[in-house]
């Protein structure tokens, strides 16, 4: 029997349970029925991520930026470009510190950019700093989800 992961749809939230051998063969959300996965980080607020925290069986890469930041937006093609090249083995999301002040605060975010990974609710890794693609695959390489 393979194993099944539990996946959060970044469309309408739903929790999809996924064998870990489909995950390849680009799932689509049960209740709605669009792509769980496709090449973009997702956006959330705190109630969207604490759903994603708590229910996805994938290690989630977490942008914590804002909209001024420079080097945020110096290291976001990075991270929309690793998204596209690592899913599924991870979710990519990010979070906007100046709108979720709370969700950075529970983080302990004390500078931007600062990416995060998370497995199973608990943080795992942490980076301060912008990363070029190169150096964010080096850093995520040790949590890629063995199938």
């Amino acid at each position: 029997m393979s194993e099944s992961l539990h996946l959060v749809c970044p469309h309408c939230a739903a929790v999809n349970r996924v064998p870990a051998a489909k995950l390849p063969d680009a799932p689509n959300c049960g209740q709605c029925k669009q792509a769980l996965f496709n090449g973009e980080p997702i956006e959330l607020d705190s109630n969207a991520f604490e759903r994603h925290l708590t229910r996805s069986d994938l290690p989630l890469v977490v942008d914590f930026w804002a909209p001024w930041c420079g080097p945020c937006r110096m290291m976001a093609p990075n991270f929309h470009q690793a998204a596209i090249d690592l899913e599924p083995h991870f979710r990519f999301i990010k979070i906007n510190t100046e709108e979720e002040q709370a969700l950075a605060a529970r983080f302990n975010i004390r500078s931007i950019p600062t990416l995060a990974v998370f497995l199973q609710g608990r943080e795992i890794a942490r980076q301060s700093g912008a990363l070029d693609l190169a150096a964010l695959k080096r850093w995520l390489q040790p949590h890629i989800r063995k199938a």
